[in-house]
């Protein structure tokens, strides 16, 4: 599914999971100062133990090596290299990650080495931090001794993780070390030095570098999707996602701020000028510094918005739904915002790409089994590496995944709450539990993700319903149905004919049309090889006798009705009148004879009745004459075509005139003589009955009562509740209710009292 040499990754941080905080000469970083003083963290923790990776490292790359992970992307604590942020090293701290470092060479995992996830020394921070603008130089001494200590054996290395995090959340707010708000001039005077410190790191890893080293940059930001895949809104989402936000609330949470300078050498416009009462004097010579070329761009990508384009075309927010799905930690699960920022990002800055982090907090726990069930976790990576591969297909240039993360492990200012990991730490005893997640990544490692599962979505939809002169209000009654008259003679419950094209209603698709899908997501109907979606269901209510009709087949409409299909109709007797009729066939015995009778309207010798009770079952085929008389509601299952030929109208008027009639055309269609019109009685003990099968459709009636297990197996299935309450691989379902089940859907179990009436495309 993936190209061989697509990396399979897990990410880590240094203060998150190392702890020794104090040990072999480590330095004080601020995070430590941040943790000990004052009540910045949840609960009063601290990350001097955290997850013992100092210790247990072995341990730790033992369980990539069973996972198969082929590349850990961890950070180095500047303060354990330098405790004082410059001048002498602590070489017991390089000896711990040239240990780490061999260790995963041994067991066949690359390292890709972060320099800096936060963890400033504290020693320089006591001498202004990052607004000391000597931190340009104090960030190219620290890459000059990284790069001379590991770039023997490391060839990947990214100066900095998410800059809008360490600068905002810490100096715009005070959520994370140190904790010192700025005014707004000196945060922006901050982000400068910042940017200028990677490009200074850029070039001393390069120039100490003992071999062909790569280079990134490792920021993020939440991304943004379409409501619709129109052209308005895809570039309201380019426009927005772009673009230097107006709240100066919040204003270090964008892309081209912290982008732009990097990988286009230039401040965004539209930045420059909404804060140019801020800005630092910034040279030629700043921004050749900043944007130093790179060998590619990290990016960490959790969660999006969803926008659309307002009538001027300018971005706007789509409200969430209640009950919009969250991860452990209340951030939204939006997979669409991996394909659609992803896409985003290489369009704009043209840098092969690699998911740096992408992970889901989860309430885990120890279950009574000893094991760590965790399918939320599961089901959210399985959606965003789809999403993933989705961007990769439609032309984003994505390298390599790099899971967060590895171990439950210190999650900064929230302390132990939040579990991100694939491996459950007790933090009482340092053990570790692998996740089911945890397999799960393994699998998918292991077959390059042809392991992934398409999402099992059933597709439900918005019905159009119809005013007819025969049509009646017995669907409100029977179904529930919110009709729009007293004459509502049709519900097209799954259509995505012109005349009515129903919509998704919930999902990942909701919104969308069933012609929409049909074009844009062949894969849902297992790449069906026809030119339109084959099918047409509707619930029929006859208060009146419809017209005596006739419909033409493929051939016939092909040429006659601008390239429509033909219509081949099967009909199911949900609700009769005691001793009801349908109009099946006629007495014809020539064509001569047909023709003679219609003529010379002689309905009562021509039309030719079949009596039938609630449950029947009966096919029509083209070429047949046909009628649902008054007081019968049927379930009909057609081709996609609304081609129909009266015959006869029994003279109703409509605006005081008659109804067309189309005798010439029917009179070239009409089977003479007339087939039989078979109606067959649907009563079985079985609890699966196949009603028909034809070219065009094969339709089953599923007896509810106890659980029916069967296998989608088809291109697509139709599934229609005609009786009753139950539940679909647990999904409630009542009466009136149809829905699809897509290609690849598999194993599904009915349960409850109901029936059921299913079909799916016949061959093509």
């Amino acid at each position: 599914m993936f190209s061989k040499d697509f990396v399979w990754g897990c990410a880590s941080s240094a203060f998150q999971i190392e702890g020794a905080w104090n040990e072999d000469g480590k330095g004080e970083g601020i995070w430590d100062r941040f943790c000990h003083e004052g009540n910045h963290i949840l609960n009063g923790f601290n990350a001097d133990t955290a997850c013992d990776f100092y210790h247990r490292y072995k341990e730790d790359i033992a369980i990539m090596k069973q996972m198969g992970v082929k590349a850990y992307r961890f950070s180095l604590s500047w303060p354990r290299i330098l405790p004082e942020g410059v001048g002498k090293v602590n070489e017991k701290g390089i000896a711990f990650y040239n240990a780490v470092i061999d260790e995963l060479l041994k067991n066949g995992i690359e390292p890709y080495i972060t320099m800096y996830h936060w963890d400033f020394p504290q020693a320089l921070q006591d001498r202004g931090g990052w607004l000391n603008e000597e931190s340009i130089e104090w960030f190219a001494e620290y890459a000059k001794v990284v790069s001379e200590s590991f770039s023997d054996r490391v060839k990947y290395f990214i100066t900095l993780n998410e800059p809008q995090c360490f600068t905002g959340i810490a100096h715009l707010h005070t959520d994370h070390a140190p904790g010192i708000k700025l005014p707004t001039k000196d945060l922006f005077q901050l982000i400068h030095n910042v940017l200028r410190a990677h490009g200074a790191a850029v070039i001393n890893l390069r120039k100490y570098a003992k071999g062909d080293i790569k280079v990134g940059y490792a920021p993020t930001c939440g991304m943004v999707y379409p409501k619709t895949e129109t052209p308005e809104d895809i570039e309201a989402c380019r426009k927005y996602l772009f673009s230097c936000p107006d709240n100066m609330d919040n204003w270090t949470w964008n892309v081209p701020w912290f982008s732009d300078p990097v990988f286009l050498g230039r401040y965004p416009e539209d930045g420059l000028q909404k804060y140019a009462e801020y800005l630092p004097v910034i040279t030629e010579e700043d921004m050749k510094l900043i944007s130093q070329p790179l060998d590619f761009m990290g990016e960490n990508i959790y969660n999006g918005i969803m926008l659309e384009a307002d009538e001027s075309g300018n971005p706007v927010y789509v409200n969430r739904y209640a009950g919009f799905p969250e991860t452990g930690n209340g951030w939204p699960v939006t997979p669409e915002c991996f394909r659609w920022g992803l896409k985003l990002l290489y369009e704009r800055y043209q840098h092969p790409i690699y998911v740096t982090e992408n992970g889901i907090c989860c309430k885990d726990v120890l279950s009574s089994d000893g094991r760590v069930h965790d399918p939320q976790r599961i089901d959210f990576l399985n959606r965003y590496i789809l999403a993933m591969k989705q961007a990769m297909d439609e032309g984003a240039d994505i390298r390599g995944y790099f899971e967060w993360t590895l171990t439950d492990n210190f999650e900064w200012n929230f302390g132990f709450r939040d579990r991100f990991g694939l491996v459950y730490v007790d933090f009482r005893t340092q053990r570790r539990y692998r996740k089911d997640s945890s397999y799960w990544y393994e699998n998918v490692i292991k077959t390059n993700g042809a392991s992934l599962m398409q999402p099992k979505e059933i597709l439900f939809f918005d019905p159009v319903f119809k005013q007819m002169i025969w049509g009646g209000n017995k669907m409100k009654d029977v179904f529930g149905y919110n009709i729009p008259g007293e004459k509502t003679g049709e519900c097209w419950a799954v259509s995505a004919h012109p005349n009515g094209d129903c919509t998704v209603n919930g999902g990942l698709y909701n919104g969308k049309t069933l012609s929409t899908l049909w074009k844009e997501n062949p894969e849902l109907f297992g790449n069906y090889p026809t030119d339109r979606f084959p099918l047409l269901l509707k619930v029929i209510d006859a208060k009146e006798n419809l017209s005596i009709q006739v419909h033409p087949d493929d051939t016939y409409a092909n040429e006659h009705e601008n390239g429509s299909l033909g219509k081949t109709e099967c009909w199911y007797i949900l609700e009769c009148a005691e001793n009801s009729t349908l109009v099946v066939g006629h007495n014809a015995k020539t064509k001569e004879e047909l023709c003679s009778m219609i003529d010379n309207k002689q309905w009562d010798e021509l039309i030719a009745e079949v009596p039938v009770k609630k449950g029947d079952f009966i096919q029509i085929d083209p070429g047949t004459v046909h009628a649902i008389k008054g007081d019968i509601m049927i379930l009909e299952t057609q081709q996609n075509s609304d081609i129909t030929y009266r015959v006869y109208d029994y003279d109703r008027l409509t605006d005081g005139k008659p109804r067309e009639l189309h005798l010439d055309k029917s009179k070239d269609v009409i089977e003479v003589p007339a087939k039989a019109g078979a109606v067959m009685s649907t009563e079985s003990e079985e609890a699966v009955k196949e009603l028909v099968s034809c070219k065009y459709y094969t339709v089953w009636k599923y007896q509810v009562n106890e659980a029916v297990t069967q296998t989608q197996s088809y291109p697509f299935m139709i599934l229609s509740v005609t009786e009753g309450y139950g539940t679909i691989n647990g999904l409630a379902i009542k009466k009136g209710d149809h829905f699809l089940l897509p290609a690849g859907y598999g194993e599904f179990v009915l349960e409850g009292e109901m029936t059921v009436i299913a079909s799916a495309p016949g061959e093509c």
